[in-house]
Order: C-alpha cells, then sequence, then structure tokens
C-alpha cells in the first residue's frame, strides 16, 4: 500500500509558466458573469481571481486521463486514487493584476498526506501558487486537492443550510459551467459531460466548479463591501449540481472586517463554505 513516504520525494516539486492578461480575457471573465459597467480597460485593475484563468498548465490530449484531467505524475504527485476534486483554499491578495501584465504562476508542491475517512482512504495534496507579475508578487495561494476513490460521490447530505443576512440567486446553466470550464482551461468532465459525471462519478448532474463557486462568493462580498476582499478561505462542504435549478449566494454581517459566505441551494446544504476578508484600514468602507 502507497503511503505518504513513498512520495515525499514529490514534496517541492515545481512548476511555472506564464500569460498575459489579455483585454480579451478580462471581457470575457466580465461578460460571463454579467458584472456591472464596462469591461476593465487596458492598464486598469482586472477582477481578482481572474488569475485563476492564467497560465494553467496544458497538456497534449494523449497525456489525459479519462476524467479530462491531466494524468498524473508529471507535477503532481501520482496518488494512487482516480478521482480528484479542489476541496478548498485560501488566497491573500498583495495587489491587483492590471489588464495587459504579464503574469508569472510559480507552484509548489508543498504537502502530500493520506488519511482515512468515512468514506475511506483519501488523499490530500496541498499547492502553493505564486503570482508575480515583473518579479512583484500580486497573489499567493494555498490550494487543497482531495483525491478519493472511483465511484459514488459522498455519502449522506449533511442539513440545510439557513439563508444568509444577504443573497443573491444563481443560475447554474450548462452555458455557464462550459464557459468558465472554457476559461480556465479546466478539461474535468464532470462540468460538461453529464453522462461521466452521472455513471463514472456518481453525481446527479453537471457539477458546478468549486473555484466558480468561490469566484461568485468574492464578487458578492466585493459588491457588498464597495471594495474587493484582500483575502478569500474557502472549503467544499458538499456537491452543488445543476439538477434542482437556481442556488443562492449567503452572506452574513462583516464583523471585525471578516464576512462569512456561503453556497446553497434552498433547503440543501452548505456546497461551499468561505470567508472574506479586508486588510486594516478598509472597514469604513464595509456595510
Amino acid at each position: 500500500m502507497t503511503d505518504a513516504d513513498d512520495l515525499a520525494e514529490w514534496i517541492g516539486r515545481k512548476d511555472s509558466a506564464e500569460e498575459v492578461l489579455s483585454h480579451r480575457l478580462a471581457t470575457r471573465y466580465h461578460m460571463t458573469f454579467e458584472r456591472p459597467g464596462d469591461p476593465p480597460a487596458p492598464g486598469a485593475a482586472a477582477p481578482r481571481l481572474i488569475h485563476w484563468c492564467l497560465a494553467q498548465p496544458v497538456a497534449p490530449m494523449s497525456a489525459l486521463g479519462e476524467d479530462g484531467h491531466p494524468a498524473l505524475g508529471t507535477f503532481l504527485p501520482p496518488v494512487p486514487l482516480p478521482r480528484r476534486m479542489w476541496a478548498g483554499g485560501e488566497v491573500t491578495f498583495h495587489g491587483d493584476l492590471r489588464v495587459g501584465d504579464r503574469v508569472c504562476r510559480t507552484s509548489r508542491i508543498a504537502d502530500i498526506a493520506r488519511k482515512e475517512g468515512r468514506s475511506g482512504t483519501l488523499w490530500f495534496v496541498t499547492v502553493a501558487h505564486e503570482i508575480t507579475v515583473a518579479g512583484q508578487t500580486r497573489v499567493t495561494e494555498r490550494q487543497d486537492l482531495v483525491y478519493r476513490a472511483a465511484g459514488g460521490a459522498g455519502g449522506a447530505a449533511p442539513a440545510a443550510a439557513p439563508p444568509g443576512k444577504h443573497r443573491r440567486r444563481v443560475e447554474p446553466s450548462s452555458t455557464l459551467l462550459f464557459r468558465y470550464s472554457a476559461m480556465t482551461f479546466n478539461g474535468h468532465r464532470i462540468h460538461y459531460d453529464r453522462d461521466h459525471a452521472v455513471r463514472s462519478e456518481g453525481y446527479d448532474g453537471l457539477v458546478v466548479h468549486g473555484p466558480m463557486q468561490a469566484a461568485l462568493l468574492l464578487m458578492f462580498a466585493g459588491d457588498l463591501a464597495g471594495r474587493a476582499p484582500d483575502r478569500l478561505s474557502f472549503r467544499g462542504m458538499s456537491p452543488l449540481t445543476d439538477t434542482g435549478g437556481a442556488f443562492h449566494l449567503n452572506a452574513a454581517q462583516v464583523e471585525d472586517g471578516r464576512q462569512a459566505l456561503w453556497t446553497a441551494r434552498d433547503g440543501g446544504p452548505e456546497a461551499m463554505r468561505a470567508e472574506a476578508g479586508w486588510a486594516e484600514g478598509a472597514r469604513a468602507v464595509l456595510r
């Protein structure tokens, strides 16, 4: 049986790539999420978390796994379980990316661990990312990946989530899911191939991307506060699919420069739980 010591040599492994944050990408992002006003012009600050659309790994078709992800054993370690999910993470913004910037992503395997849960063995891989422009750090990030066995997507759903003080309705259409997959160059078939999502991975429909839920929550928090958050932590709590229609972004009252956020369908459990934070001095704009 493989254990974490067998994969220890992968810790510290790095990968990097560069890409220009084009006006075309900024426009696609703006229009996909139907943001108010005009898309950011060249030189203007781009939406936070747009870096998830930049400098993504690109593998040839022959190097993809059955689920559409690049096969393990190149940058990500060859853990012995097939089903990969972005379970959560934490992002800190040190400054804005601007339209026209040449953005560099440097990624490093920070930790690998095997754990036993109620649903069996799980593998956790932690990846640290740094996003820079001309050598200056603009974003630092911890990304938590979890791998599970093939088959069902999980056990019984938890209790229904309460409504937030503030709410916003989102319709998870297959077109929205496809456009986000395209912008982020994410080939994971659970987001656009319904047959694969249901028959191979055990979901009841197309899966709403965890990162997209996090991005929507960050935008919601920024709209409520009048300023985009400087930090966002998030964790996937239960799968959210397009079956059942709309879901809601929920936000609590801001306290001490922090705001609790979550996604849920009416009568359903929390899907994504997040916390937004603002740097010292930003509290005056929060309401």
